[in-house]
């Protein structure tokens, strides 16, 4: 009975020694499970409401990478605090490339400026992925405001002083009309509305006179006559919509706004993985079939690098902190 003691320790060697040499064969390493991504179900995350421009993209996207990788993709709304609530949710996820983040940038570029306490930081807390496409905000104007164009519309505004009120849906629209109202004294008055939807409709009800909203969401207004597009806020003219001329061609230099949209992951998601989302995405938003479908809806194909879009961000979020300094935007 003595060596009872000296028996169970041996016998608990031999057992530790068993499960150890046991474990590789259950446990995947690292750098496998690297190599075998994806192995299960992914989720997407729209930081916005469902039936937007975000969840139309995520859920084509979506359908696609599950045809490619014979895997799930699962696209679940997570909208609120202009979408602070999915961002927030995604940069506190596992960095392992099965939970990813698709918004409207303007989220993360315009946010740290707006929203001092944010509960995530925008620059740390992602790992950019791929910039989606780019759909420009298109100015538009009730019909029966008599201008044609940026010029008019600046001649009619010194006419007619405080009265010209702008139709705002969202931190990246509110901006943006700061910024032209900088670049051309305009003085319109942003009024906030909860959406594209209803902004566009104050526009064309005559409640506002001007707004601006991403050329996708705008143009099957253009048909019914009550809104007039005097200007997209892009580099060219866009392929869907040949006629309306740019705010740049308006006299408005270097003024490019727009929907950006985006995929990211949580920050410390192995590059492996990210290079690996990244070449399946643009391999999709490549196709001809995709592609001619995003221009037909008023949007530009970008498919961009990690690094490309990296840099993207940086930049942006640079240049609206000086817009919001320089026009002295508060969240209220």
């Amino acid at each position: 009975m003595k060596k009872a003691p000296a028996l169970i320790a041996t016998l608990t060697a031999a057992c530790i020694a068993g499960v150890s040499a046991l474990t590789p064969a259950f446990a995947q390493s690292p750098a496998t499970a690297q190599a075998s991504f994806p192995n299960k179900p992914i989720r997407i995350i729209v930081a916005a409401s469902p039936g937007g421009t975000s969840d139309i993209l995520a859920r084509q996207i979506g359908q696609k990478m599950n045809e490619k990788w014979n895997q799930p993709v699962v696209v679940e709304s997570k909208p609120g605090a202009d979408s602070n609530v999915g961002a927030d949710y995604v940069a506190k996820s596992p960095a392992d490339g099965y939970t990813l983040l698709l918004l409207d940038v303007s989220t993360l570029t315009m946010g740290p400026s707006l929203y001092p306490k944010l509960s995530y930081n925008p620059r740390r807390d992602f790992a950019p992925v791929t910039m989606i496409v780019f759909s420009p905000h298109a100015l538009t104007v009730n019909a029966a405001l008599p201008v044609q164009g940026v010029q008019e519309l600046i001649a009619w505004s010194k006419a007619n002083p405080g009265k010209l009120n702008f139709a705002s849906s969202s931190n990246a629209t509110r901006l943006a009309a700061a910024r032209l109202n900088l670049a051309t004294g305009l003085g319109m008055m942003i009024v906030p509305y909860k959406g594209g939807a209803q902004s566009i409709t104050a526009v064309s009800g005559g409640e506002a006179n001007v707004t601006m909203n991403s050329l996708l969401s705008t143009m099957p207004h253009l048909k019914n006559g009550r809104l007039r597009a005097i200007g997209v806020a892009s580099e060219r003219r866009m392929e869907a919509e040949p006629a309306i001329p740019t705010v740049q061609e308006g006299g408005v230099r270097d003024f490019v706004t727009g929907s950006f949209q985006g995929l990211l992951a949580p920050a410390g998601t192995p590059p492996e993985v990210v290079r690996k989302i990244n070449a399946v995405v643009v391999e999709i938003l490549r196709s001809p079939e995709v592609n001619a479908k995003m221009v037909s809806q008023g949007a530009e194909v970008v498919a961009n690098t990690p690094e490309q879009f990296g840099a993207f961000l940086r930049e942006e979020t640079d240049k609206w902190a000086r817009v919001v300094k320089e026009a002295n935007l508060k969240i209220e």
